[in-house]
């Protein structure tokens, strides 16, 4: 059976953090993220709970414990998806209606299987019915994500740990340690030590065919990203097995904005450049493989390209299959709404659904100082203001996952955290400041949310699970899409609005993807040139401008084939790029002038 085309990206920490044991019996790809052990210590005892499973406790005194959480937990869901991937083959061999409901959840009802279908339990016998199911059904795959960046130090007793117990390091360790056969996405740019680490581990290396049990999924925002990090992984005998390509900014979570380039441009780079990019890591990662004595692979190896970001409609699914031949395309934003799907307690989906343009926006509350797509009245900004209305700003920092800033205390603090913002405003007291500077400064150091306990909460709380360590705020991230899908719906509506079958987006006005991902990019580049910038910035913002300017230009090249995606794509692309380039004409004399 032909898999499907979409995956469910990793969203927030605890978005999807139990999203395989809801569908990957389904077929259906999807990740974990692996920032909180805790959190997802809590849930396993809830899933072991629910499904009759002895639970023992992990807790903190234990060694490792960490990574013994992670690959226990993964473990469990491993076991849990098999038992129900099973319970369904049996039920799809023996009730005809539920075999042809399955079918028809596939890309175009999947014709070839449907035609098999017909006549199948009218004259096949028992046997070949199930050996016929056996052959065409799939168990999604369990993946995990890794924020590469967030690899805090850790103590005991006021000594500073090994490296291997840094935090990403031990998620690296606990999913290498697992029984899960699936991939690790390795997100927020290159961590040299942390990439080594990844040697230590057996299941990392192919075998003689090229398989590995343990793979590497590289998100990248563009190709120069792509092959340095791929060219470092394979010097070490690692092959990445898929380039996970994301919007810079058209996306949820965190966003990592390019240089100016856009999605379409950057997504063609690759497709031209795929043979080349696997010709010279196969090249390289072989040689490393036998340096270090390690099984060499006697066929080339094998690379996907995926992609994701901003994709709202089945004609844009389906061109960015065709055009720019992928593999799969993300699908995250939209299934925050797919409670079948995704774990989202009851406020923040109702906040969620009823998001306009002008509630979803990029934000610096981040602490780890990257611009973070923010959903406004969020519970947690609300907890945040509360603390700021009592003069006492910044979160208690319960669990210390993003505490790496080394101003005042060599163990790292969360620039989000109360001490820290207490250090930082009577420090920013000793400047003697204007009244309008310090209010500025004042407002940076205030802005930082404790994300990192905010975008696990909303599981906690959808189970019923106790929250006195975490509170009841909520950070939720969803990317600029989300504005135009309105109603909570079922992972089979869900999955027939992606196939083109039924349509979720009541919204007339709905841009493009790429259209929206240009105008996101334009509003950056005005707001960061907005304020001063010295000679090196401006050479930046330049160069970011001229960008943005090829880009338009590809776009009005591929504009007859991406009018094929859009009845009014021609004419919105058009307008679009009128505008845009009229603006750009605008900042670019302003910058010179600088």
């Amino acid at each position: 059976m032909n898999k499907h085309t979409f995956h469910i990206p990793v969203m927030g920490i605890g978005f999807t953090i139990d999203t395989p044991l809801k569908v990957a019996h389904l077929g259906i790809d999807s990740v974990i993220s692996l920032v909180d052990d805790s959190l997802i210590e809590k849930i396993r005892k809830k899933i072991s709970n629910t499904f009759g499973i002895n639970y023992t406790e992990i807790n903190e005194t234990t060694t490792d414990h960490r990574a013994k959480r992670i690959t226990t937990y993964l473990d469990l869901l491993q076991g849990l998806t098999q038992k129900k991937f099973k319970g369904l083959q049996e039920n799809l061999s023996k009730n005809s209606q539920a075999l042809l409901d399955y079918c028809n959840m596939f890309p175009n009802n999947e014709t070839s299987l449907i035609e098999e279908f017909s006549g199948l339990f009218s004259t096949d016998s028992t046997s070949s019915i199930k050996e016929w199911v056996l052959k065409n059904t799939r168990l999604g795959s369990i993946d995990v994500n890794i924020m590469t960046k967030v690899d805090k130090e850790n103590f005991k007793d006021n000594e500073k740990l090994a490296s291997i117990y840094k935090d990403a390091h031990a998620a690296l360790r606990g999913f290498a340690q697992s029984n899960l056969n699936s991939s690790v996405v390795l997100s927020a740019g290159l961590n040299p030590r942390l990439y080594s680490y990844i040697q230590e581990f057996d299941n990392f290396f192919p075998d003689v065919n090229g398989l590995i049990k343990k793979r590497i999924i590289l998100k990248v925002s563009d190709f120069r990203s792509a092959l340095i990090q791929g060219k470092f992984l394979a010097k070490k005998g690692i092959w990445v097995s898929e380039f996970r390509i994301e919007s810079g900014l058209n996306c949820g979570g965190h966003a990592f904005a390019t240089d100016g380039y856009l999605m379409g441009p950057i997504l063609a780079e690759f497709r031209d450049k795929k043979q080349e990019l696997i010709d010279e890591l196969d090249a390289i990662v072989k040689k490393a493989l036998l340096q270090l004595d390690k099984t060499v692979p006697t066929k080339k190896m094998t690379l996907k390209l995926t992609a994701q970001g901003g994709v709202g409609t089945e004609k844009e699914h389906q061109f960015l299959l065709d055009h720019y031949q992928l593999d799969s395309i993300g699908w995250g934003t939209p299934f925050l709404l797919v409670p079948e799907a995704t774990t989202v307690d009851q406020k923040t989906l109702t906040q969620l659904a009823s998001a306009k343009e002008e509630d979803l926006y990029l934000s610096d509350i981040s602490p780890l100082g990257i611009p973070f797509n923010n959903l406004r009245g969020n519970t947690k900004d609300a907890e945040k203001q509360l603390n700021i209305d009592k003069n006492r700003p910044g979160s208690s920092c319960p669990k210390k996952y993003v505490a790496m800033n080394k101003e005042f205390d060599e163990k790292g603090l969360c620039t989000a955290s109360r001490q820290y913002q207490h250090l930082k405003i009577k420090e920013l007291e000793t400047k003697y400041l204007s009244k309008e500077a310090y209010a500025k400064q004042f407002s940076k150091i205030i802005e930082k949310s404790c994300t990192c306990v905010g975008l696990g909460t909303s599981a906690l709380l959808a189970y019923g699970i106790e929250t006195k360590k975490e509170g009841t705020g909520v950070s939720v991230c969803p990317g600029p899409n989300m504005a135009y899908f309105n109603q909570i719906t079922d992972l089979k509506t869900m999955i027939a609005h992606i196939y083109g079958e039924v349509n979720l987006v009541t919204t007339k006005n709905r841009p493009h993807m790429f259209v929206k991902e240009l105008g996101i990019y334009i509003d950056y580049l005005k707001e960061k040139t907005s304020c001063f910038i010295d000679d090196s910035k401006k050479k930046y913002f330049l160069k970011f401008a001229n960008n943005l300017e090829e880009g338009i230009k590809y776009y009005q090249e591929i504009s007859s084939s991406l009018s094929k995606t859009s009845l009014h794509l021609e004419t919105e692309l058009n307008e679009s790029i009128a505008k845009n380039k009229q603006l750009l004409i605008v900042l670019k004399s302003n910058l010179s002038n600088i």
